[in-house]
């Protein structure tokens, strides 16, 4: 029977326990699970109301565990190890009739490797009908979230590590685009773009808010006129505007038949990047996210790379594969 003086211990708590025991710290252990340091401060805080005791001494540094945290941790290890182990068994009973698979993908990759990605899954599951959703990241995130797709690609993920399993696949930074001729040698940058038109991504989409946060950081105020959501109609409107626009490798390679009528360049500021990831929820794929991350970052090295690079030789290095 529960015990009804305190609340119940909760497995996300016990893996936020176990991840400060040791790297030592919230924020340390924040990184390594993919999420926010007020997020794990609250899964210990909560633990510690379960058991009753404190389990760290927080004047040290790095933490240290209390005499409880020791005895704790190694009940964590043997139950998130029993329970990882039933979750592999059940996940490859699960795997061995997979007869649909649901992915939802950002739709910077529609052209790049999405149908490549498909016959990867195909040849592991050959009865396997699979169904491909493409949409903004937080659309496909959101797909995941409500059980609408099984895995999703996609530049952002969601907090809850508990339920889902976050894998890097690539990083990208981001360029800007201008009109051709725009720029030309020995021209001061920032005041150039002052005076041209800048075409913004708008803030009701994921890219359009990393790009205004991190304008707002550097203090970089361009005035402006339009917002649009789509990568096509973005380089489409620096074109027409003889204007400029930030944006990524992968949203240049999805309005590709623009390429000839601007220019390519670095960013003339703090350069900032995006990162790409696989996203499933725990326990219910076995190890095909793993193998499809796999698959992802070949893709990527083999086809979306060389491609970038025949179209941009000089900022071929702008897009790199993550390490497994």
């Amino acid at each position: 029977m529960a015990n009804k003086n305190f609340p119940e211990i909760k497995l996300r708590g016990l893996r936020a326990f176990v991840a400060v025991a040791e790297m030592g710290s919230v924020i340390d252990a924040a990184r390594r699970l993919d999420g926010s340091s007020s997020g794990v401060s609250q899964q210990i805080t909560a633990l510690e109301a379960a058991v009753g005791t404190k389990l760290f001494d927080h004047s040290c540094r790095p933490m240290k565990l209390t005499a409880a945290g020791y005895m704790l941790r190694t009940h964590a290890y043997r139950i998130l190890e029993a329970v990882s182990d039933a979750q592999a068994d059940l996940s490859k009973h699960n795997l061995a009739d997979l007869r649909k698979l649901t992915l939802a993908v950002i739709d910077d990759l529609d052209m790049s490797f999405t149908p490549a990605l498909v016959s990867k899954v195909q040849e592991r599951f050959q009865g396997c009908f699979v169904s491909v959703y493409s949409g903004r990241s937080d659309q496909v995130v959101g797909m995941l979230q409500h059980n609408e797709a099984d895995i999703c690609v996609s530049a952002t993920y969601p907090d809850d590590v508990e339920v889902f399993r976050t894998i890097p696949i690539m990083r990208e930074q981001f360029i800007l685009v201008t009109a051709k001729g725009l720029l030309q040698q020995g021209d001061d940058i920032l005041a150039r773009l002052h005076q041209a038109p800048f075409v913004q991504y708008s803030d009701s989409v994921p890219i359009g808010r990393t790009i205004t946060q991190h304008m707002r950081r550097l203090r970089l105020n361009f005035a402006r006129k339009f917002a649009l959501e789509a990568s096509r109609s973005v380089i489409a409107m620096v074109v027409q505007t003889n204007g400029w626009a930030l944006t990524t490798p992968l949203n240049l390679l999805d309005a590709e038949r623009f390429v000839k009528q601007v220019d390519v360049l670095e960013v003339p500021f703090s350069a900032f990047s995006r990162q790409i990831y696989l996203v499933s929820r725990h326990a219910e794929l076995g190890d095909l996210p793993d193998h499809l991350a796999d698959d992802c970052r070949q893709l990527v090295t083999e086809q979306v790379i060389p491609r970038f690079a025949n179209l941009v030789p000089k900022l071929a290095g702008t897009i790199e594969v993550s390490p497994r």
